[in-house]
């Protein structure tokens, strides 16, 4: 009996321990946000100089903060989310890569920030300082809250374009509809579809030339040794002009004409330390596509944390960069439409806001894009993320206005729907030995069953799902618009609460 009544305590001890150990996590994620909230206004207070504007910094500090947290829960996805759905990473190790990186980028090369977005979309000159600085607030907080559902609908958006429709709305609202420009909203907007397309393609083009030169042939470990060091050495070359281009402003303004000799020579050296990986990996492989595929691992880990560094470098500014346009403004005669130097304290708010946002929210979108869109391997995943930094480039080079978001995610779709065309069409590998003819019954003399089944097998090989194509493109196509109307309505209520 004693027994017994010991047992139902310890019972009932257990069930309290675990109840405050899920107490505990329910309140750790508010807690934590709370504490950055509350050192963003701290940094904020202690960084500025007294000025009658102050309440508005700090304001625009705070909600800097929350934007930082959200692109950190739904831009990082696109580098990350390929790796962890191919298990290159777990998603614990993706978090932390990530993390690392791209608080690295943010804060030692996260580049001087121009005003050029305002100022090509709404002159700032048609506005009051307390107008630009309630616009430039509304900006950073209408983008937040879109990009904040767009996560919570698991749907990988682009922020950037979040922030255009917010300048748009706000502008208009502060300035007039004649003072938007309009045609350069339309270029914005052609982006859409060129981002995405540029992206496949590219993905779809480099998956195939793997697959022609790899993985199709009889002997594939000859094939690796011959082809994979030349394929990891285009990598390194890429990434380099890449970094020296999107990554690495802050350090050193690479001059145009450096880029293909950085290339180059990078080329060069990352083809020479890969053979020797190569050969010494492919001496105990065995000629299986799976074995071929651990080739990719390693480059693919690289590359995505080379796609977070600079990530973090760039699209910090996205968040810091109208809380930096407020600081000088508030602190000057002028509102500057020229180029703006990123305090440190700014950065920091940046960088961390970056990193917590996606340690906290950004699993849900890893999964979407590495997992629920199409089936990933170390090898698609390369594919995708040197994909998205080649198509980069190049769009940069042309001057083509794309999205960084939408390039990685069409990356993905184009390796998906190349799987999903090889395999409906039947293209054969000359790699697998065909199964027998009469293992299947002629076409002709199929029973009703068996064309059914016939039927449902086609309907499993679509290796694309189709829902998440169709979510995705309409969260696209209603970034701007929403954040823009958000953004008028916001406005609207500052300016009335301010005046």
């Amino acid at each position: 009996m004693a027994r017994s009544t010991l047992d139902k305590d310890l019972k009932k001890v257990v069930r309290i321990e675990a109840a405050t150990q899920s107490m505990s996590r329910s309140l750790a994620v508010p807690g934590l946000l709370a504490v950055f909230l509350l050192a963003t206004v701290a940094v904020a207070s202690l960084s500025i100089t007294e000025g009658p504007l102050n309440a508005f910094v700090i304001l625009a500090a705070v909600v800097a903060a929350y934007m930082a947290l959200n692109i950190g829960a739904n831009d990082v996805a696109n580098n990350m989310g390929p790796a962890v759905g191919s298990r290159a990473l777990t998603l614990a190790g993706a978090l932390v890569i990530a993390t690392i990186c791209e608080a690295a980028g943010a804060i030692l090369a996260g580049g001087d920030v121009t005003t050029t977005l305002a100022r090509d979309i709404v002159q700032p000159d048609a506005m009051s300082k307390l107008s630009f600085i309630l616009v430039m607030i509304t900006t950073l907080l209408a983008a937040a809250m879109w990009v904040h559902l767009a996560t919570i609908l698991g749907a990988p958006v682009s922020t950037t374009h979040a922030v255009v429709g917010a300048v748009v709305g706000a502008g208009a609202a502060a300035a007039g509809v004649s003072a938007v420009s309009w045609s350069v909203v339309g270029v914005i907007t052609a982006s859409w579809v060129m981002s995405p397309v540029l992206g496949g393609l590219m993905a779809a083009m480099l998956l195939g030339f793997v697959k022609a030169a790899v993985l199709f042939r009889t002997d594939r470990v000859a094939a690796a040794r011959r082809w994979v060091p030349v394929l990891f050495g285009l990598m390194i070359g890429i990434f380099a002009m890449y970094m020296a281009h999107k990554g690495l402003a802050r350090v050193w303004s690479v001059p145009a004409g450096l880029m293909l000799p950085i290339g180059a020579v990078f080329f060069v050296l990352g083809t020479a330390v890969a053979w020797f990986w190569v050969d010494k990996r492919a001496r105990t492989m065995e000629n299986r596509r799976k074995h071929v595929a651990s080739l990719f691992k390693l480059p693919l880990i690289m590359a995505a944390a080379l796609l977070s560094f600079a990530h973090g470098a760039n699209d910090v500014a996205n968040a810091v960069g109208p809380l930096a346009a407020i600081v000088h403004a508030a602190q000057s005669d002028v509102v500057s439409t020229g180029a703006l130097h990123l305090p440190f304290w700014v950065l920091a708010i940046g960088a961390v806001g970056l990193s917590l946002g996606l340690a906290l929210f950004g699993p849900r979108l890893i999964r979407t894009v590495g997992e629920k869109i199409t089936k990933m391997d170390p090898i698609r995943a390369w594919c995708v993320a040197l994909s998205a930094a080649t198509t980069v480039l190049i769009a940069s080079a042309l001057g083509l206005p794309v999205s960084s978001t939408h390039i990685a995610v069409g990356a993905v779709f184009g390796v998906g729907f190349l799987r999903e065309y090889l395999t409906n069409k039947g293209v054969p590998n000359p790699a697998v030995q065909p199964r027998s003819l009469f293992l299947e019954p002629s076409r002709l003399n199929r029973t009703p069953e068996q064309a059914l089944a016939n039927f449902q097998k086609r309907e499993r090989r679509r290796l694309v799902r189709r829902q998440h194509v169709f979510g995705i493109a309409a969260a696209w196509i209603v970034t701007v618009p929403a954040s823009g109307s958000l953004a008028a309505l916001i406005y609207l209520v500052l300016s009335s609460a301010a005046g």
